[in-house]
């Protein structure tokens, strides 16, 4: 327990120290940091306007698709396919929702948690996906939007196959440690 209680102090420590470094290094390079950080803060604000209309559309078609029961639908339909590969369902949620959503489908990874336990080959198996997979359609629509690119279709194409390969990988890396 004293360990953690170290940990804890350091890690709360990091963030005032990189600042107060920051502070001393612009002070003696003779920069006016306070006058610097307000520059950054106002040119922060036009990125902001930009990015909000993408932010906002995201969300709502986030939403949108998690609410409707679209996603209930797609489970139905992929449900014998998966049980042909001798996939759990259970980590079907997450590997659909990973990709467009990290706070849903950590709320899937939560209640996985909580049926099976975290040590469990199901816990695991979603741990390992969630830390395999990125939110594809969330990086897309928020760095692309912000910058104004607008053909997305081959970074779509990679960025998925990459999320496909992760999932792959972490089911044949589990299934492995859980057989041996």
């Amino acid at each position: 327990m004293q360990g953690g209680i170290k940990i804890n102090f350091i890690s709360n420590l990091i963030i005032p120290l990189i600042v107060v470094i920051t502070i001393f290094y612009g002070y003696r390079k003779k920069v006016e940091v306070y006058d610097s950080f307000i520059v950054g803060v106002k040119k922060s604000f036009g990125m902001i306007e930009n990015l909000f209309p993408t932010l906002v559309a995201m969300i709502f078609a986030i939403n949108v698709f998690t609410n409707s029961g679209i996603l209930d639908l797609i489970f139905k339909v992929l449900s014998p396919v998966i049980s042909v590969f001798k996939i759990p369902i259970e980590v079907l949620p997450i590997a659909l929702i990973r990709p467009i959503s990290s706070s849903a489908s950590l709320a899937y990874l939560n209640n996985l948690f909580e049926k099976f336990g975290p040590d469990s080959f199901l816990g695991l198996l979603g741990s390992v996906m969630q830390g395999c997979t990125d939110t594809t359609f969330y990086v897309i629509s928020l760095y692309f939007g912000c910058v104004g690119i607008k053909k997305i279709r081959y970074s779509l194409f990679a960025g998925l196959m990459a999320d496909l390969i992760g999932m792959v990988a972490s089911i044949l890396v589990i299934k492995a440690i859980f057989a041996s």
